[in-house]
């Protein structure tokens, strides 16, 4: 799957169709905001603002100094 180089709706919708075809699974960790800001080739910033979409949109949960992770039950608002 191409890597979209753009702003944090890129990076979210990238991430949710990443998450949705299994290659992050429920229960996996995500790479670090770092990683992420990396891969996608954007600021850290825009990888946080991609982070809020999904967790509003219940694919991923952040946990305090442990990271991100792929929900158990995604509860997808689109």
């Amino acid at each position: 799957m191409p890597i979209p180089t753009g702003g944090y709706r890129e990076v979210a919708e990238d991430l949710s169709a990443r998450i949705k075809s299994g290659e992050y699974a429920p229960g996996d960790r995500l790479p670090t905001y770092r990683e992420l800001s990396d891969l996608y080739q954007v600021s850290v910033t825009t990888v946080q603002r991609a982070v809020i979409i999904l967790q509003d949109r219940g694919l991923v949960v952040g946990l305090q100094g442990r990271g991100l992770w792929v929900a158990e039950r995604s509860r997808d608002k689109q």
